[in-house]
């Protein structure tokens, strides 16, 4: 911790303690002695743990409601123009374009501090137009985020956003956006263990996105919904969905209206290969090895989709029995997850359980 605090800080213009300082600050701040109030050092702590201020237990910023702040406010948000609509989008993109280089260490509290600005702006609008277009941005903001912050470990905030996110994405009258946000939030019920529920909501994002969003969504959420029904242990199901979703596969899947979704042939294959794993077959290896020749070319996939794919490939290659190929990809993943700060990844590698002599069973 003292020593991220001493490295980062500077990098971001945050001033702090010295070394042995910093041993006795954080020693007080852990222990409840002292609480965080400097922003810049829960700045780094959010950073560290991938956590919002609420989560850490920092004390709530003090907002004056009179009514003076409330008309400088509505003054503030009149005056947005279709040139600040377009920097906050630009915003988006670029941090989404960050997370699929580095993942979420950095990103996420970015993307925290661009929702609250985006969320002041719009609450405070009193134009139609400007405030369905600010809930679009917002959408694709929380959504953003909430994957990021499940990347770190924290499922709560990420269904939080996601929920969040759906609201708003009704508010932008965007059956698309609705839908995504809707099929990500499943795939944290998945995380939890909860694959039923997950289904339900994948057959509901389905349903919204039924000839009313481009095929190329289409295509994805029929993917994902294979990975529900995977889950779920109905496999014959899965694999429909994973036939509808290479069906739906447009010969350029690329959309400039919808920016959040990178999918191709090498990410349906890596897809397919994960239900697979879930199913117990096999052939999960055969289809991982596949994608992953793919998409360790640069362009072809996000750092956190290649650090999920060496994951799977170490589960699968210890449920084959192969200790080499499981370690192998084991440190391939450990080395990723660390680098961009996927605690999501982390976990399920501690859980990895290496093949012994008589089958799976050293950890």
């Amino acid at each position: 911790m003292v020593r991220y605090f001493l490295t980062r800080g500077p990098q971001i213009g945050v001033a702090v303690a010295s070394e042995s300082a910093l041993h006795i600050m954080i020693s007080r701040w852990e222990n409840g002695h002292v609480d965080v109030t400097e922003p810049g050092y829960q700045r780094l702590f959010r950073e560290v743990y991938g956590r919002s201020n609420e989560e850490l237990g920092f004390p709530p910023e003090v907002l004056n409601q009179s009514a003076e702040e409330l008309r400088d406010r509505l003054v503030v948000a009149r005056n947005i123009d279709t040139a600040t609509l377009d920097l906050f989008q630009r915003q988006v993109n670029d941090l989404r374009s960050s997370d699929h280089r580095f993942g979420a260490v950095v990103v996420l509290d970015n993307l925290n501090s661009l929702v609250r600005q985006i969320e002041e702006v719009r609450v405070f609008s009193v134009s139609t137009q400007h405030r369905e277009r600010l809930a679009k941005i917002l959408t694709d903001a929380r959504t953003l985020a909430g994957w990021t912050a499940l990347d770190r470990g924290s499922q709560l905030q990420a269904w939080q956003y996601h929920e969040a996110a759906k609201v708003s994405a009704r508010e932008a009258n965007s059956p698309s956006l609705l839908a995504h946000a809707a099929a990500q939030q499943a795939v944290i019920l998945l995380d939890i263990g909860e694959p039923a529920s997950a289904v339900e909501l994948l057959e509901f994002a389905r349903h919204v996105a039924e000839n009313r969003a481009p095929v190329l969504l289409q295509c994805w959420l029929a993917a994902a919904h294979g990975e529900g029904l995977a889950a779920a242990g109905r496999g014959d199901e899965s694999m429909h969905a994973y036939d509808d979703a290479s069906s739906l596969l447009p010969t350029n899947p690329v959309d400039p209206e919808l920016p959040f979704l990178l999918l191709n042939d090498s990410q349906l294959v890596r897809w397919r290969g994960n239900a697979l794993l879930r199913l117990g077959d096999p052939d999960a290896i055969t289809q991982l090895e596949a994608a992953v020749r793919d998409l360790v070319r640069p362009g072809l996939s996000a750092v956190r989709g290649l650090t999920n794919t060496y994951t799977d490939l170490a589960f699968a290659y210890a449920a084959a029995g192969d200790s080499r190929g499981a370690m192998d990809y084991a440190r391939q993943a450990r080395q990723l997850a660390k680098r961009i700060g996927s605690d999501r990844q982390r976990q399920r590698l501690a859980s990895l359980e290496l093949p012994g002599p008589r089958g799976p069973g050293v950890t």
